[in-house]
């Protein structure tokens, strides 16, 4: 079928992370669907070592799933491989991970940061 996209996560290229405008140190992402202008669709996001998050806030519904290592959000909570997360429109939030991890991202809007 010409019309369906097979990415196999063991051979993904990552470049800088650059969603806002501007590369976030420790941050890099392979785009699989997601759309900058819009803010939809599916991306693989992977955080070094010692890394935080931007603050930002959601507009929209935002999903991930925990493909490897460890995310702490604000609240100390920790989400460790095999974890879905749902953030509700209006969450504000930032994360950080000690170890390193890898998300699979599941975008409706774009975040704003603040």
């Amino acid at each position: 079928m010409k019309k369906r996209l097979i990415t196999n996560t063991n051979k993904i290229k990552f470049k800088p992370f650059d969603n806002y405008g501007k590369i976030f140190k420790g941050m890099d992402w392979h785009i699989i669907t997601y759309n900058k202008m819009t803010g939809q669709g599916t991306y693989i996001l992977k955080l070094k070592p010692n890394t935080r998050t931007p603050y930002h806030k959601h507009n929209d519904y935002e999903e991930f799933y925990i493909l490897d290592g460890e995310l702490i959000d604000k609240d100390n909570l920790k989400f460790k491989k095999g974890d879905f997360i749902s953030f509700k429109p209006g969450t504000r939030h930032s994360s950080y991970t000690k170890k390193g991890c890898t998300l699979l991202v599941f975008m409706r809007k774009k975040n704003k940061l603040l």
